[in-house]
């Protein structure tokens, strides 16, 4: 007997993009191009390390058993957000402190100075308003209750992480826009669909390369993924982390990634930071994911590899229908790996929406 359907279902809209995709010809060319760093190509930008990404066939195949196999299966337990310090967060000058508004979106203040995270406040990670991974959890906080946002700062093009609502609102927000930090290869689609042609707030960023604002140190650091927003654009837009240091605090923002020697290489050339960002979901299935999303157990790995005095988990339980898991699972497995790594709780913690940590 064939089992019930998942109650989300992507399979038609996702095998139209991907047989658009296998149509595109991909003749398009890097402005960007600069023969002496291999993570550049002619026409885009490629991972440090040789990987094997699953390919068109792989895609379909994957959503094909999902269908069939009724996945994701729901949350064992309902995911219970935090109600907010809206008071402290709307006011605080002084206070380190971070807020997980939901998957990758966190607000970082530090000396006086808010930074956003890939901000994702649409009801769905997609293109269109009537498909697409539907969110199961709001905003932590909602996007008209932030503080003014200094700069915000982007990992990759994909949808969960780079949404045009919340990067047009937060670039007309009052008090004027804030500084947006994108990866080599955005700032064409920023000016095009959000600033209106002006660059005069933008900063694009390849790997390595630093810039400041209002005293912070801000660092694009390289790790394994890919990127898109079309059939036709794959890898044309750079993809990382983001390192954020004052004189007393450092933090990394992991945004989405793979588990890759990148990591290690970014601890042995920063020298750690005091607190980090770092995905643990949407990571099956595994022979699918594993290029591009790491496990609980390799989260942990990569909280170790980058030096991180504490960790705390971010890209998980927001999003239905990203991957097969169930949403409330990556906690339980994170436990799991911190004890079998010999890690305390507090070290790689885990946050409820809406939560505030002052580390």
């Amino acid at each position: 007997m064939r089992k019930s359907r998942p109650r989300t279902n992507l399979l038609p809209g996702l095998i139209t993009i991907m047989v658009l995709s296998l149509m595109s010809n991909g003749c398009s060319s890097n402005r960007h191009y600069d023969p002496d760093k291999p993570h550049h190509t002619e026409d885009g930008f490629r991972n440090n390390y040789p990987v094997e990404r699953p390919g068109g066939m792989d895609f379909l195949s994957w959503q094909w058993n999902r269908w069939w196999e009724g996945l994701p299966k729901p949350p064992e337990a309902p995911i219970q957000p935090t109600e907010p310090e809206l008071g402290f967060i709307q006011n605080n000058r002084e206070d380190i402190a971070v807020t997980w508004v939901g998957h990758a979106t966190v607000l970082l203040q530090i000396d006086g100075i808010n930074v956003l995270t890939d901000p994702q406040f649409s009801e769905r990670a997609s293109p269109v308003s009537f498909a697409g991974p539907p969110r199961h959890q709001r905003p932590g906080v909602a996007l008209s209750e932030l503080p003014h946002i200094d700069a915000v700062v982007i990992s990759h093009a994909h949808y969960d992480h780079l949404d045009l609502f919340s990067v047009r609102a937060l670039y007309e927000q009052a008090g004027g826009p804030p500084e947006f930090f994108l990866p080599l290869g955005m700032g064409a689609w920023f000016t095009e669909n959000v600033t209106g042609g002006n660059a005069t707030h933008l900063t694009e960023m390849d790997w390595w390369e630093q810039a400041s604002i209002q005293g912070l140190e801000l660092q694009f650091l390289p790790v394994q993924h890919w990127s898109s927003r079309t059939p036709w654009d794959e890898n044309e837009m750079l993809w990382g982390a983001w390192g954020i240091s004052s004189p007393e605090f450092s933090f990394l923002f992991g945004g989405d990634f793979g588990y890759s020697p990148d990591l290690k290489d970014i601890g042995e050339r920063v020298g750690g930071f005091d607190l980090a960002a770092i995905p643990i979901g949407a990571y099956e299935p595994r022979w699918f994911m594993k290029s591009h999303h790491v496990n609980p157990q390799e989260a942990v790995q990569a909280h170790r590899d980058i030096g991180a005095n504490q960790s705390f988990a971010i890209h998980w339980g927001t999003f239905e229908g990203l991957t097969d898991e169930p949403l409330d699972e990556p906690p339980r497995k994170l436990a799991k790996a911190r004890e079998a790594a010999g890690l305390p709780e507090a070290e790689f913690r885990v946050l409820s929406h809406g939560e505030t940590f002052r580390p």
